[in-house]
């Protein structure tokens, strides 16, 4: 280092010995952004790499391929050469049913998986007694989660039944690799032999089961490539096809996602920040105008006070950023604690230096950028300034003519677009945010204007003192009235957004709208069985709102061109699905009809079953009115022509579908029922 930047070193850390604490209480008021941006960037690197590490573990294969029906010939021959290719294969049965432990008052939905011997190839299922996984193919047993023992008062040892089968419970499951903790909400899981499953009678003509096959084949590379081969066998014979790979980046995205929302959230607390140092600093240059104009008086340059000022505001800034850094370290060392149960895979926290290096650079530069613009000022103020502070040059007074901070305005609005456009992941996103955030504060700065103005206008000399004073102070020399109008209503903007967007999301999801909105559903509910819950719940004062009937089907043909070849020059993800539909002769809250006509309760449209389509699910499948889709309804085909279409309302607490029937179309079909009913309490409930 020369010797004059020693000196200008020197007396930078001089002149701010006085106001080193200060000014370090507003530098650290960028650390929050700062530790956002490094707790996100650092907690999702983590993320993915645990993913990438832990990927094959989690689907438990190189391959799985699944269906909800048995697979074809085509397909069992397709996994037979596999197998004669030296792959291993295992077979996974997962369906849904009641269970109780004979005995004890009480059942349970639970969610049945049925595993042949070695599944998973990969990754390991930990029970409770240890190492009871490789128990399970041994006798009539069953592995549970430790839930179903508290709901239905069991324990390890005992009995469980499910359908005309009986199995002992040797262990509970403690991690299974790929589900997440919150999975049980949907019912406890039981895992049993895959040998046993026929002699549950659970899975008959019409069960809703699905089918998995697993395999480990000698060369994973090849696997994309021979998925991608026989994809037109996998649509036609509606099987998914998974590879790591697909597993990785199904994972990857939804965390990408969450990363980009969290980090524009992270950038604007950031620039919040930079605008409470840009406050800070401009409040310190007016403070040390006499000192600036003594260094004038001895020989210091414009540019040489520059230098000593940046220097300070740099380094405080840099610090504020350290503090950040350090805060966002803690936090992504606490988040795997915090979303532990909501990620399906063990994250090891480690110190990612990219994210580190990249937070410090970032609060460093926005720090630097929003403190250069007031320290422009100080290459104009004059020696003179130093016995008369009103000496001010014509040019310090047209400071928005100063080529220099013109183009440090232009700087720090590229930096902000830039940075928004890299944490967003586009240019369209990046754009539009800059342009928001622009807008806010062009408004919020007329107002501060308007305000000065309106108080100069307005003030009145037979106000009281105090209340002169503090109008005046709106309006005279070195005011601050832009820069706290500037802070506090940005971080309002910021607040007040983050608090409608979450506002608008509980509005649609809330429950409690009116006195007969539903609030409690009843799912999987048999034929047999809804009579009898029926009148318990009027018995116990609830009443029965709703009680919809569910027929699952899938699509056999849109106008005769069967579903499997309409899937060659058509691929969708409507013509492979499961379909749940329902019937009815009416319209509900949720629904609107905007094409057709609504069907009445004997309509048979010219011998053909009417229905009602979704818009958008028309528009996915190519269905206009008029157009005939055959149903295959658990091996029954259902000729049906498409009269309606509706616009449907997902967020709203009440059975949407797809599709609705008229009523007599599937008047003999087997069904269950989704009852709705309303508690006005949660204890009643």
């Amino acid at each position: 280092m020369s010797a004059s930047l020693r000196t200008l070193a020197a007396l930078a850390w001089r002149d701010s010995r006085l106001a080193r604490r200060r000014l370090l209480v507003y530098m650290s008021s960028i650390s929050i952004g700062v530790a956002a941006l490094v707790a996100i960037d650092s907690y999702s690197a983590n993320v993915v790499r645990s993913v990438h590490e832990q990927s094959r573990s989690l689907l438990g294969a190189d391959l799985s391929l699944s269906a909800r029906e048995r697979f074809t010939p085509a397909i069992d021959s397709l996994i037979d050469s596999l197998r004669r290719a030296g792959a291993a294969v295992g077979h996974v049965t997962s369906f849904q049913s009641m269970t109780f432990v004979p005995g004890k008052p009480g059942t349970r939905l639970v969610q049945v998986r049925a595993v042949s011997p070695g599944v998973p190839f990969y990754g390991t299922i930990e029970t409770d007694p240890p190492g009871r996984w490789t128990a399970l193919q041994q006798g009539h047993s069953a592995l549970v989660d430790p839930a179903l023992l508290i709901e239905l008062g069991a324990r390890v040892g005992d009995t469980l039944a499910l359908g005309y089968a009986r199995f002992t419970i040797i262990g509970t499951l403690r991690n299974v690799p790929g589900d997440v903790g919150i999975a049980a909400a949907l019912g406890p899981r039981v895992y049993i032999p895959d040998r046993d499953v026929a002699a549950t009678r659970l899975v008959t003509f019409g069960s809703r089961v699905e089918y998995e096959t697993q395999l480990r084949v000698p060369n994973p590379a090849a696997l994309p490539a021979f998925v991608a081969a026989h994809r037109t066998l996998f649509r036609a014979a509606h099987v998914r096809a998974r590879t790591v790979d697909d597993t990785e980046r199904s994972l990857t995205e939804g965390i990408d996602q969450l990363d980009r929302f969290l980090g524009v959230v992270g950038l604007v607390a950031l620039l919040l920040g930079g605008i409470g140092v840009a406050s800070a600093i401009h409040a310190y240059v007016e403070e040390k105008i006499d000192a600036i104009a003594t260094l004038r008086c001895v020989g210091a340059t414009s540019r040489q006070v520059l230098v000593i000022y940046l220097a300070e505001a740099v380094t405080l800034g840099l610090i504020g950023a350290a503090i950040g850094v350090v805060l966002g370290i803690a936090a992504q060392l606490a988040l795997p604690h915090v979303l532990g149960d909501f990620v399906p895979v063990d994250v090891e926290a480690r110190l990612e230096p990219v994210a580190i290096a990249s937070g410090l650079a970032v609060g460093a530069w926005v720090a630097g950028l929003f403190a250069l613009l007031p320290l422009l000022r100080v290459r104009r103020i004059s020696p003179l300034q130093a016995l008369r502070r009103d000496a001010a040059p014509a040019a310090q007074r047209r400071l928005w003519r100063d080529p220099a901070r013109l183009g440090a305005m232009l700087a720090l609005a590229g930096s902000v677009v830039a940075i928004a456009v890299l944490r967003s992941g586009g240019w369209m996103r990046g754009a539009v945010m800059s342009l928001a955030v622009g807008a806010v504060l062009a408004v919020l700065t007329l107002s501060a204007l308007v305000i000065a103005r309106v108080a100069r206008r307005v003030l009145r000399q037979h106000w009281p003192f105090v209340v002169r004073q503090g109008v005046a102070n709106l309006y005279r020399p070195a005011n601050q009235t832009r820069a706290v109008l500037l802070s506090l209503g940005f971080g309002a903007f910021l607040i007040g957004t983050l608090y409608l967007v979450q506002r608008s999301v509980l509005r649609q999801l809330s429950l409690s709208g009116g006195s007969t909105q539903a609030n409690l559903a009843f799912f999987d509910v048999q034929q047999d069985q809804a009579p009898g819950l029926d009148s318990t719940l009027r018995a116990a004062g609830f009443p029965v709102l709703q009680e919809v009937p569910i027929v699952p089907m899938r699509i056999a043909a849109i106008n005769g061109e069967p579903a499997a070849e309409r899937a060659r020059t058509h691929p969708s993800w409507a013509l492979r699905r499961e379909y749940r539909s329902s019937y009815r002769d009416t319209l509900i809250a949720s629904e609107k009809l905007v094409a057709g006509r609504w069907f009445s309760a004997r309509d048979t449209s010219g011998g053909l079953a009417p229905i009602s389509m979704e818009r958008d699910v028309a528009t996915e499948l190519g269905v206009q009115l008029g157009d005939t889709v055959t149903w295959d309804v658990q091996g029954v085909r259902i000729p049906t022509v498409v009269t309606s279409l509706r616009e449907v309302t997902w967020a709203r607490f009440e059975p949407n579908f797809f599709v609705i029937f008229a009523p007599h179309a599937l008047a003999g079909a087997p069904r269950t029922f989704v009852l709705l009913t309303r508690g006005a309490t949660a204890a009643a409930r």
